[in-house]
């Protein structure tokens, strides 16, 4: 059962009782990300989610872990270009105990000097793993790229300088600003007691006051570009990214289709002709990033430095097919099947069901059902993913970024162009 609702200040909540499972999945959905974020303050949303952990005014950090392991359960946070999120996912017994935990934190989190100094540590510790990780830095080099001179282009985790120049007055600031009423969903999942669920939530958020009305992130456009470094590795890294769609998109799930069908499976197009046929790449496949106004399709393959230029070739001649000879009917069938597959199972998941509701809420305003999302995936035909590879691929605008020992210039080649 679907319900939403408003706490006394405004704050939305979102939830689906199921009773036939034995947890529950809950969600605080901040609308604040690395785009939201000056130059001078990059990092500044994701040093704050780590800081909610690092004690209360009656919890310590140690008390907080301790306390979430007795319980069995899982307390985590994430965050994105446009999100913050911090959830447990538990034993429906221990929700009450488990939230008062999360609104703890959320609330009365203390900022002590000591424990910024010491997360701003882990933090730059955390930004050299991403560095000393190839296949995770070329997706920031192809943001970066993409988005250049935009919030978007920077690194969610900030930079080395950036984290260098953040204060405790900037990250209180910055909450204060950000983290009010309207910009905040609580999304709920799995078992509870709906009246009792929702006293609490009033209790415990209800009281928060509204801040100011900011301003929303501005558009950032897609930029053709190539982002190439040098770098003494077993391996080249190589994404390679066109503009995309923005989440709320009437052709979502014709999209949803294309990434399937192009990279996203083990029987898409590029993992068959790339790894399976020529045994070219151990890792090739196909992505799609949505934001609310923009959005990107990216394609990834890690292959050897000597055939990194034939792999881009490959690339673009399976999406040259697509463009010359669309797709068959047959194929794409098989497609939605297993998108449907896909999404039922996901749904069987309480903190799957808890994101998609939030996901619902900030961004298409609405909660669709399973069997509407079922009914849209099965709307799909090969015209219209024609057409989005026509309107994708065909304007021939591309961005690559490159990691490893690779030349610039001979992957250059392989881009088309008009």
């Amino acid at each position: 059962m679907f319900n939403r609702e408003l706490l006394d200040n405004g704050m939305r909540v979102v939830t689906e009782k199921i009773p036939n499972v034995r947890s529950v999945s809950l969600g605080i959905w901040i609308d604040v990300g690395a785009r939201d974020e000056s130059p001078e303050l990059s990092g500044v949303s994701h040093f704050i989610e780590h800081m909610l952990f690092k004690g209360t005014r009656k919890r310590s950090a140690r008390d907080i872990a301790i306390e979430m392991d007795s319980m069995g359960g899982e307390l985590n946070a994430f965050t994105s270009k446009e999100g913050t999120t911090y959830y447990v996912k538990i034993l429906d017994e221990h929700l009450s105990r488990a939230l008062d935990l999360l609104a703890d934190i959320f609330n009365n989190s203390t900022f002590e000097q000591k424990e910024i100094d010491r997360e701003r540590k882990v933090i730059m510790e955390e930004i050299k793993m991403v560095e000393d990780t190839p296949d995770d830095l070329v997706h920031e080099l192809l943001y970066e790229s993409v988005w250049k001179g935009t919030p978007l282009g920077q690194p969610v985790l900030g930079t080395r300088k950036s984290m260098s120049g953040l204060d405790r007055e900037d990250l209180i600031g910055y909450m204060k600003k950000f983290y009010t009423p309207s910009d905040i969903v609580i999304s709920v999942a799995g078992n509870f007691n709906h009246d009792v669920l929702m006293e609490t939530l009033n209790k415990s958020f209800g009281g928060r006051k509204q801040g100011k009305t900011r301003d929303k992130a501005g558009l950032s456009n897609f930029r053709p570009s190539i982002n190439v470094r040098n770098r003494k590795l077993e391996q080249a890294h190589i994404c390679l990214g066109v503009m995309g769609l923005p989440y709320s998109h009437k052709d979502r799930y014709g999209m949803y289709a294309l990434n399937t069908l192009l990279g996203s499976s083990m029987s898409s197009r590029l993992f068959q002709e790339i790894r399976e046929k020529r045994g070219l790449a151990y890792s090739v496949y196909s992505y799609l990033t949505s934001l609310k106004d923009t959005g990107l399709f990216v394609i990834y393959a890690g292959v050897s430095p000597s055939k990194a230029a034939s792999v881009v070739r490959l690339v673009w001649k399976e999406i040259d097919k697509l463009l010359g000879e669309g797709v068959k009917k047959d194929e794409l069938e098989k497609v939605k099947e297993q998108l449907k597959g896909n999404m039922v199972l996901a749904m069987e998941n309480t903190y799957n069901r808890m994101s998609q509701l939030a996901k619902q809420e900030m961004y298409l305003g609405r909660r669709y059902t399973l069997n509407e999302i079922i009914a849209e995936i099965e709307k799909v035909s090969p015209e219209q993913v024609q057409r989005l590879v026509s309107e994708l691929f065909g304007k021939r605008e591309v961005a690559m970024s490159a990691l490893g020992p690779v030349d610039k210039e001979e992957l250059q080649k392989e881009i088309p162009v008009h």
